[in-house]
């Protein structure tokens, strides 16, 4: 397993993903993010769990999260209106394989899906919507 060519796998996956003036694997508070660079996805690495059966090689479980920061200036809309487009996007950029019924991040891991709940949160600091994203990746070994 090379763990730099899996995230990276990942990363220039999410790139295809439509809709994101910055695409970076260096989170930055949102308080530090610029109305220039909205809106934005994160790629953070979050933690590795090894699966060891015996006998065989270990397979390794790698957890992500990703980040979209929006911004909306309009108080009559909604900044989840903003936001879904953008996860729809990241969701339509992992979409498995219709033969295979996975994603394989172009052959360097087993799958890798969104796992788990979509934690969104409107009116950061009045304007900024975020949305973190839990990504999960089976390595083949």
């Amino acid at each position: 397993m090379n763990r730099e060519t899996i995230y990276a796998a990942l990363f220039a996956k999410l790139q295809t993903a439509a809709g994101f003036t910055t695409i970076s694997r260096r989170l930055e508070h949102i308080a530090d993010t610029s109305p220039a660079e909205l809106p934005a996805l994160y790629q953070i690495q979050k933690n590795e769990i090894p699966q060891q059966l015996r006998g065989l090689p270990t397979k390794w479980r790698l957890a992500v999260d990703l980040y979209i920061y929006v911004q909306t200036t309009d108080h009559t809309i909604s900044g989840s209106s903003a936001l879904n487009p953008l996860i729809d996007a990241v969701e339509n950029a992992l979409a498995f394989d219709p033969v295979t019924g996975t994603q394989n991040l172009s052959g360097t891991v087993s799958h890798c899906w969104i796992s788990g709940n979509v934690q969104i949160f409107e009116g950061v600091q009045d304007v900024y919507t975020v949305a973190i994203i839990p990504i999960e990746i089976l390595t083949d070994s």
